[in-house]
């Protein structure tokens, strides 16, 4: 059973091992300092669960914390993001954690981005109800240059 639960502290040291996995990184293409450095993810999940803004979500499978799912952004900007420990992908449990996520949520449009490339997390947006309504460059860290990315949207 997947579910979504408030982030504890004792999930923090889950998620930096989930984020600094070199090989997730690459999937997602587009990372940040913290997904590299254990100082600015302890800054940066201190800032962003401080920020009542911020809808953030631990997503359990059973009892075990196998990833976030989060919404972000000014209302009219609202966006998506969520991450599952590479050992989890393919058994659906994105999809489920995405689609309680945005139950949560009234505001729509919500809005993703993702690798052009990650066909694994476009299908997953996709069977959420997000349609592609853009596509782009971006810088992509974890891959050493830009990328094609694209936007989709939940309406």
């Amino acid at each position: 059973m997947i579910s979504l639960r408030e982030v504890l502290d004792s999930d923090l040291p889950v998620f930096w091992g989930h984020l600094s996995d070199p090989e997730a990184q690459h999937v997602a293409a587009v990372t940040r300092k913290y997904h590299y450095d254990r100082e600015h993810f302890d800054s940066h999940w201190a800032r962003i669960r401080s920020n009542p803004d911020v809808l953030m979500r631990t997503v359990l499978a059973g009892d075990e914390v196998v990833g976030h799912a989060a919404v972000y952004g000014p209302p009219d900007e609202r966006e998506v993001t969520y991450w599952i420990d590479r050992k989890h992908w393919g058994r659906g449990i994105a999809t489920a954690a995405l689609t309680a996520l945005v139950d949560l949520v009234s505001v729509r449009p919500l809005r993703a981005h993702s690798a052009a490339d990650n066909t694994g997390s476009i299908r997953v947006l996709e069977k959420c109800g997000f349609v592609i309504t853009g596509q782009g460059r971006g810088f992509g860290q974890a891959r050493g240059g830009e990328i094609d990315e694209v936007l989709l949207t939940l309406s």
